[in-house]
């Protein structure tokens, strides 16, 4: 198997990543399987940038192929906020219930749902060793609920409505949100370019 570093400590993600990746004889690692892995800091304005430093950075420590993700929540009304910061929306904590709530108070006097229209959003890089890094994007549109909605899932996944349904993306099971989340989009064409890379 060939053995791949997902630049996170984030169980959520890591799950998610072993769902897509470990069918595709990929032994995946993460962040938590190395003590002493570096952090890093995320500086970028956008997500692909964000993206980048954690692969390359990774990728340079332990010379290994690793996959970097910066992902997050755009809303329109907010003017694409929380964006790069939506991991730490309500504070340095990062709380999943404290950033849903900070989103849901700014929204409250929002009534009309095509105004609480959002999108996740998931750059994905690629770095390995002595090559150029690569990156590729995943977006998921939908709107913000009322108020939180379904136990699956993490971060802002209860207050995620997707378009076309009346479901929020906690109300999936993970195969069907792994079937249509911006993660798996922003996969399945990092799986492409990693196809063409290696012919």
């Amino acid at each position: 198997m060939k053995k791949i570093i997902i630049a996170t400590k984030n169980n959520g993600k890591v799950k998610e990543f072993n769902a897509l990746l470990t069918p595709l004889g990929y032994e995946v690692q993460s962040l938590l399987d190395y003590e002493n892995a570096i952090d890093v800091e995320e500086t970028g304005s956008t997500f692909e940038a964000n993206a980048i430093l954690k692969a390359e950075a990774i990728s340079n420590q332990y010379q290994l192929l690793t996959i970097a993700d910066d992902s997050g929540l755009e809303v329109d009304y907010l003017e694409g906020k929380p964006g790069v910061y939506s991991a730490r929306y309500a504070g340095p904590d990062k709380s999943d219930q404290a950033n849903m709530d900070k989103v849901l108070d700014e929204l409250n006097s929002v009534t009309d749902m095509e105004e609480r229209s959002a999108r996740f959003v998931c750059a994905l890089a690629l770095s390995t060793p002595g090559q150029e890094v690569q990156t590729v994007k995943g977006t998921c549109e939908g709107y913000i609920a009322n108020s939180p909605i379904g136990v699956n899932g993490f971060g802002y996944d209860p207050i995620f409505i997707l378009k076309h349904t009346n479901k929020t993306m906690a109300q999936l099971s993970k195969e069907e949100k792994n079937q249509i989340s911006h993660r798996s989009e922003a996969l399945r064409k990092l799986l492409q370019l990693m196809a063409n890379t290696e012919r």
